[in-house]
């Protein structure tokens, strides 16, 4: 059943467009989500979809009597209770239970935190009982075991839902279509988000073959155009028009989504760490005349540390990083900075932004004039030449926090303190982050609740449960496996618990295993390049015996050692998940 139908939308904001001619349909069942960078109009695109604005042109059809329930990014609550904002009477205070709200469901709505109350809308959403809902950022502000119960509702819905998500492992897992837009244009994909980004990498290849054609066709026309006048007067006008639509990129010119920039000359500007990096000892974290959040912490950061710090919400993880920074100081104990020691806070606040100064200057900040460092961390993270030159007042919300980010990462520091910077960013800036901080050269300690960020950028984790800091060797994944062993162990009989703690430790640490596991990774990477490169060789050797022979003995080889290649990796990854 067709519940929502957008035909040829088009919408803009002051001094550009955002997007035109958006066609799409959404029925019951479908799981549509929606991509794009910071600025593209995805927030724009959702409230057009849900009824809340007016399209500038084209037409939303809607089916009659069709219920629509939406989450946005600016939350709005009427003034009450938590128990009034939410309604449904036991199924509303279920859902606040879940999304870590059973303690304030007596409280009035304006004494909450902002992330607060973007939970109680999420959970007002939840039990409206409607045939469409479309969420805006319903993870932001959510913790791990509040995500893992919204991926399993969503999934479990019947009706047609539209989400804008920066999760990646949630659009997996819930979405069978993908709607992106990227300058102006939409794309519809009939295929959930995995599928998705292989699709997209084809359009781009295509893409870049097609624009390496372009170029090549352009200079032989404007070599054409340079034989002078008497040379053009024997050509027809449409040919004329063709060299110029060539040279200035026609109407079809490509566009590349990412800025190839060489990360090594980014990450020179980090500061040189020595072997102090920052020392927590004995500390207590937490607000005067309330109980601490953390007690007796010991921590010593090493100079490549890739810590993720979970926990709870309302469990310290903010204050913490806060504490670290030097902006709080602890209830106990000290804090060591080593004499090299620059320190990057980017909070959840964010840094005040002036609207009438240009997003180059911004970055810049005091100096007299932006030096091309400023540039290229500002194209890396999708900030073109145009864009540098505007008042940050015609940026998104999305685009001001990825600012707000790229400021953090201007003052060049060599320990970076981040907490949730994936809230309102897109996925492809969540990309450009992995990428900066894969070879960087500095110490990470990150909160987020984005599973993937974590598990592809932390070694370790802090985990901050019943006022404690633990860390736990192994990365995120790690810890979530062994919490699901551990839970599943409480409901085990007493003869189950005593065969699992009977079970023989290895003795190799998490670190030296996902160390190995990284570097057969990259040998399966050079192998598949490898056999596709035989591959091609083999359909090109034709009927040369000789290069066949020489060509298919080289690539049952490379099968052979692809094969080796997975078994170690299969066997290092075992070996990390039951370490």
């Amino acid at each position: 059943m067709i519940l929502v139908d957008a035909d040829r939308v088009g919408m803009s904001r002051p001094e550009r467009a955002l997007f035109s001619d958006v066609s799409v349909t959404v029925s019951t069942g479908d799981r549509l989500g929606v991509v794009g960078i910071n600025g593209a109009g995805k927030t724009t695109l959702l409230s057009v979809i849900a009824g809340r604005r007016m399209p500038e042109r084209g037409e939303v059809r809607r089916k009659k009597g069709v219920t629509v329930a939406t989450l946005e990014q600016i939350t709005e609550l009427q003034s009450g209770s938590v128990r009034d904002a939410v309604g449904a009477q036991w199924r509303g205070e279920a859902v606040l239970q879940r999304l870590g709200m059973g303690d304030k469901i007596e409280r009035g709505v304006e004494s909450l935190s902002g992330g607060e109350q973007k939970r109680v809308a999420l959970a007002r959403t939840l039990v409206a009982d409607a045939d469409l809902l479309v969420l805006d950022e319903p993870t932001n502000h959510l913790d791990v075991d509040a995500i893992e119960w919204l991926e399993s509702e969503l999934a479990a819905f019947s009706g047609g839902l539209v989400i804008v998500t920066h999760d990646r492992r949630l659009l997996d897992v819930v979405t069978n279509r993908i709607l992106e837009l990227e300058q102006g244009s939409a794309y519809v994909h009939d295929c959930g988000y995995t599928a998705y980004l292989e699709r997209r990498a084809a359009r781009e290849a295509q893409a870049e073959a097609h624009e390496s054609t372009r170029r090549n066709l352009a200079r032989r026309e404007l070599t054409w155009l340079r034989r002078g006048a008497k040379a053009r007067t024997r050509k027809s006008r449409s040919r004329i028009s063709r060299a110029r639509d060539l040279i200035d990129g026609g109407p079809g010119k490509a566009h590349a989504r990412g800025i190839d920039l060489d990360l090594a000359s980014l990450h020179s500007g980090t500061p040189r760490l020595g072997d102090q990096v920052v020392e927590l000892h004995d500390v207590t974290v937490g607000f005067e005349g309330h109980p601490p959040l953390i007690r007796g912490l010991d921590l010593l950061l090493g100079r490549r540390e890739r810590l993720g710090l979970v926990g709870a919400n309302g469990s310290g993880k903010s204050t913490l990083l806060e504490v670290v920074a030097g902006r709080r100081e602890p209830l106990a104990g000290r804090i060591v900075c080593g004499p090299t020691t620059v320190v990057g806070l980017h909070d959840q606040r964010g840094r005040s932004l002036d609207p009438d100064v240009t997003v180059l200057q911004f970055v810049a900040g005091d100096r007299a004039q932006p030096d091309w460092w400023d540039h290229a961390l500002l194209e890396r993270f999708w900030f073109d030449a145009d864009t540098q030159r505007s008042p940050i007042k015609m940026l998104s919300g999305g685009e001001r926090r990825r600012l707000q980010l790229v400021v953090t990462l201007a003052g060049k520091p060599n320990v970076l303190l981040l907490d949730e910077p994936t809230n309102d960013l897109d996925l492809d800036t969540l990309r450009a982050l992995e990428d900066f901080l894969e070879d960087w050269p500095g110490a990470l300690i990150m909160v987020s609740h984005d599973r993937a960020l974590l598990d592809r950028t932390t070694d370790d984790v802090l985990v901050i449960d019943d006022h404690q800091a633990r860390r736990w060797p192994g990365g995120y994944e790690a810890w979530l496996v062994d919490r699901r062993t551990e839970r599943q162990a409480v409901g085990s009989s007493p003869s189950q618990q005593r065969e699992a703690s009977a079970r023989p430790t290895r003795r190799r640490s998490s670190a030296t295993i996902r160390h190995e596991l990284k570097q057969a990774e990259r040998e399966l990477d050079r192998l598949e390049v490898r056999r596709k490169q035989l591959e091609t060789a083999l359909g090109e050797a034709g009927t040369d015996h000789h290069r066949l022979s020489e060509t298919g003995a080289a690539l049952a080889e490379c099968h052979e050692e692809q094969a080796r290649a997975e078994d170690l990796w299969l066997t290092l990854s075992d070996e990390l998940e039951h370490r």
